[in-house]
């Protein structure tokens, strides 16, 4: 907390047009295959937060060369499945897709690897890949800063619940078409956060990976992996990021006047659902935030702002950079608004006051954000502000921009 960064905003009305930040979610997966493809590759559009750095990096440790120009990432991919004679250090920092997106891929050419994290990464779930590894066995171990890997990867069947993270599905399938046989990956239901699926299935198609998807039981889905044995160079452009982009067009129900630009329509995105959600809460409806975890924060910030809000599928919100329901439970508190938490759903009422205490960042750059959208209503400080340099570095010079009244700083 002493040496973290503040962020003082006060009571200030958002006005203009902003364009949407480059999508993180699609940057991760597009860097992941160009740095698994044979031959240079050019990913455009690029923002430089630190969880893209820390895949950047990590990507440059298995040997891919890396060379960064304006927001372009010109690549040229490593053959992950040829022994080094080394052990590889892979510096995740505190960016859980880059880990679980990294880890099977550490699995294929049989040597040791050491991904390296903050204490918060490491404790963040890893029991998928712990019951494959086991079953393989496959060694997988955790400590305070880093998780240990050794063995080989082999094709196979792979079973995983529906109702987990879906970076451990998209993990397996960066790795699984470097293998010699085609493997499957069962998903149970219920399934969550598939649209973050079919990112991932769509990055391996632009890179020449054949993924074939369908159902068994009804409703159980499944991903056919077909080996190719090698990703093709491409030269793609990251689209715009809903995710992100909602935290400016919340600003609207704060009394703002911003047009947010720069989304692809078309998008495979989960989280374009933003404008849907908040409608839901202004009428009243519950909103379910099972495919789309990552609006928690925003649209709890949006039902604070109405004075009302019922949520479903809250559970995952929990399993995050920060348990993001009680970190924004605790943060209403200081606003007057009374959030009601149970095991998978959150109601939200009363109304918005400015707070008699600073507000805290929990490290968390999604709480950071959606706080800053209620202090453009009542003015007050935020603590260890600079989490949102995870994913949005420029956050904060956005509101500046948009005529938000704020200073951020030391000193705050």
């Amino acid at each position: 907390m002493n040496n973290s960064m503040n962020v003082r905003i006060y009571p200030s009305k958002a006005k203009g047009i902003v364009k949407a930040p480059p999508s993180k979610s699609m940057a991760h997966r597009y860097l992941i295959c160009a740095g698994l493809a044979e031959g240079e590759s050019v990913v455009r559009n690029l923002a430089f937060s630190k969880d893209i750095e820390a895949t950047v990096n990590c990507l440059r440790a298995l040997g891919a060369d890396i060379r960064i120009d304006g927001d372009a990432a010109y690549i040229t991919g490593v053959d992950v499945a040829k022994p080094t004679g080394t052990i590889q250090i892979l510096p995740c920092n505190e960016s859980g897709s880059t880990l679980r997106f990294l880890i099977p891929i550490c699995f294929l050419n049989g040597e040791e690897h050491v991904l390296t994290g903050s204490e918060y990464l490491m404790q963040r779930p890893l029991s998928v890949y712990e019951k494959i590894t086991h079953s393989l066995e496959l060694r997988l171990e955790r400590f305070e800063d880093k998780v240990i890997v050794k063995g080989k990867l082999q094709r196979g069947l792979f079973e995983v619940p529906g109702n987990i993270s879906s970076q451990f599905i998209s993990g397996l399938m960066f790795a699984l078409p470097l293998l010699n046989q085609d493997s499957r990956i069962c998903v149970a239901p219920p399934v969550e956060s598939f649209p973050y699926i079919d990112m991932t299935v769509d990055a391996l198609q632009s890179f020449g990976i054949d993924v074939k998807h369908g159902y068994y039981q009804i409703d159980h889905c499944f991903f056919w992996i077909i080996p190719s044995g090698k990703y093709i160079p491409a030269d793609i452009t990251v689209e715009g990021d809903y995710s992100n982009a909602a935290f400016f067009e919340a600003l609207n129900f704060a009394g703002s006047d911003v047009t947010v630009t720069g989304l692809n329509p078309d998008s495979l995105q989960g989280d374009k659902v933003y404008n849907i959600l908040f409608e839901k809460i202004k009428s009243g409806e519950a909103v379910d935030l099972s495919d789309c975890p990552d609006l928690g924060p925003v649209a709890f910030a949006v039902a604070a702002l109405l004075g009302k809000g019922v949520f479903t599928g809250t559970k995952r919100l929990r399993l995050k950079e920060s348990d993001r329901v009680s970190a924004m439970q605790e943060e209403l508190e200081k606003f007057g608004i009374d959030m009601v938490a149970f095991e998978n759903t959150v109601s939200i009422g009363g109304v918005l006051r400015p707070p008699k205490e600073p507000l805290y960042g929990h490290n968390d750059h999604r709480i950071v954000m959606a706080l800053s959208v209620l202090l453009t209503v009542t003015g007050g400080v935020i603590e260890g502000a600079d989490a949102v340099e995870k994913s949005f570095p420029d956050f904060f010079d956005r509101l500046r921009d948009l005529g938000v009244n704020l200073a951020y700083g030391m000193d705050q």
